[in-house]
């Protein structure tokens, strides 16, 4: 959605072709290695959507903030480096200048099963 020259996206998931690929609970069901890489997959996935409402990729001027939603154990708590999956896709797409604040926030259950959930909100040209 673009609104005064910001575009949000709704909560994206690791999902390729329409289907979630990877699904569980991180620190019970998959360890931080595979959570970072569904994290980058779902930041992918919320980059084609805003640059699709903005017209371009290149109308995409910064990412201004980005959320990102892990499913996992209650002991878990290395959050920020699951977001670190998400952050590093960014940086590749757009560059390090691109960069947006960030919030990592542990829950308990996400969409399908899902075990990340990223949404950018992003600003455009």
């Amino acid at each position: 959605m673009l609104a005064g020259g910001l575009v949000y996206s709704a909560g994206m998931t690791p999902r390729r072709a329409g289907n979630l690929v990877v699904t569980g609970r991180v620190g019970q069901d998959l360890d931080l290695a595979t959570a970072s890489w569904a994290a980058g997959l779902a930041a992918g996935n919320a980059l084609v959507a805003v640059s699709e409402a903005a017209g371009g990729l290149d109308l995409i001027e910064r990412c201004v903030r980005m959320t990102v939603y892990i499913c996992c154990t209650p002991e878990f708590t290395e959050l920020s480096a699951v977001a670190d999956g998400a952050s590093a896709v960014l940086a590749a797409r757009l560059g390090e200048h691109a960069l947006p604040v960030r919030a990592a926030v542990g829950v308990r259950a996400l969409p399908g099963g899902a075990p990340v959930e990223v949404d950018l909100i992003v600003a455009v040209r």
